[in-house]
């Protein structure tokens, strides 16, 4: 995770408007609009990689409410496309939904398939194998 955490943050874009950090009550707050609580992994993740600007892939963000990032957005917008609302997305990028389950498995969901495709037994091997590769 540390070695991930640290490539992420060497190679983060600097832009103009950077983003921010969330807080644990801005995450409070989103786990009460979307009504599914977030996985314990997913937090620490957020927490960390939430101000992260790397590569072609966004994941989701909750520091924002207008960012197009922001995850209740994202996650109903999932949900409504057929994404089985157990789980919460983490990236959502051309058509490809990477989402995460309560235990803290991520996965590719294929919308034609109506499955996963793909799996990653975390948030941070998903990180070390797509969101630093794209």
């Amino acid at each position: 995770m540390e070695d991930v955490l640290l490539q992420l943050q060497e190679n983060s874009a600097q832009v103009v408007v950077p983003l921010e950090l969330p807080t644990e009550d801005q995450l409070i707050e989103v786990e009460e609009e979307i009504l599914i609580p977030i996985p314990v992994e997913m937090r620490e993740f957020m927490l960390k990689t939430g101000d992260i600007i790397y590569g072609t892939l966004e994941p989701v963000t909750v520091a924002d409410p207008q960012s197009h990032t922001f995850l209740p957005e994202v996650a109903a917008n999932v949900w409504a496309d057929g994404v089985p609302r157990e789980f919460i997305p983490i990236c959502v990028s051309d058509g490809t939904y990477y989402v995460i389950s309560q235990d803290g498995e991520v996965l590719l969901w294929s919308l034609d398939q109506g499955e996963a495709t793909e799996e990653w037994s975390s948030i941070w091997h998903w990180a070390k194998d797509v969101w630093l590769e794209s």
